[in-house]
């Protein structure tokens, strides 16, 4: 099946490149483009892409706020973030509204190619380290209450549930999880929908959020 990739940046220069990039892969086809965030709802309606490469810094409409509408909706395409920081609080506010990973966009473009196919079979583009990084990085001084509400949210789980979730924070695949928890692959994939489900979510990433948010995977520095 081909995956059918969005772009969606302000220069044309990079928007040039990434379908370039993207050109002549067996498996990958450019759908469309756009320079603005204002323009993405209609062309995901028009255009149907499994994948949105999204910049952040847009001049009408920026990126992450066309995240976080195209997130709320059902059925809404994968979202890989565009930018030129790494660890930046816009980054991680999108990971938050369901962004499947973020890339820099110096990344070489084989890293590039790769991520758009992983989040288009589902999954995170993007490591446990990077996320902890983020998060280390844009704390601030609300850590506390953040702390307290991932926790709630996460109480709210069953205890295989919840080991699902914490498997899922460490950045294992299911077949991982599967392997430590002693149960079969789709009985993982199951209690992963369930986890989406019961706390409102939409992918991994954000199960993994959760658990770092609530302090359950700081095993060291």
């Amino acid at each position: 099946m081909t995956i059918r990739v969005l772009l969606v940046d302000d220069d044309p220069l990079v928007r040039a490149g990434l379908k370039l990039m993207l050109g002549g892969l067996p498996d990958i086809e450019t759908a469309g483009e756009a320079a603005d965030g204002s323009e993405v709802l209609p062309l995901v309606d028009e255009l149907a892409p499994d994948v949105v490469l999204m910049d952040i810094r847009m001049p009408t409409v920026d990126g992450l706020t066309a995240t976080e509408t195209l997130r709320a909706r059902s059925g809404s395409p994968e979202i890989i973030v565009l930018t030129t920081f790494d660890a930046d609080e816009h980054v991680l506010r999108a990971l938050r509204a369901g962004a499947a990973g973020f890339l820099l966009k110096d990344t070489p473009p084989a890293e590039i190619v790769a991520a758009v196919r992983k989040v288009a079979a589902g999954d995170p583009a993007l490591s446990p380290t990077v996320t902890r990084q983020l998060i280390r990085h844009v704390a601030g001084s609300d850590l506390d209450a953040r702390r307290a509400r991932a926790a709630a949210v996460l109480g709210s789980l069953g205890e295989r549930e919840r080991e699902v979730a914490l498997g899922v924070g460490r950045g294992e695949s299911n077949a991982e999880i599967a392997g430590a928890l002693h149960m079969s692959v789709p009985t993982v994939k199951t209690h992963v929908s369930r986890i989406l489900a019961k706390l409102g979510l939409n992918n991994r990433v954000q199960i993994a959020l959760l658990a770092h948010d609530a302090g359950l995977l700081e095993t060291g520095p």
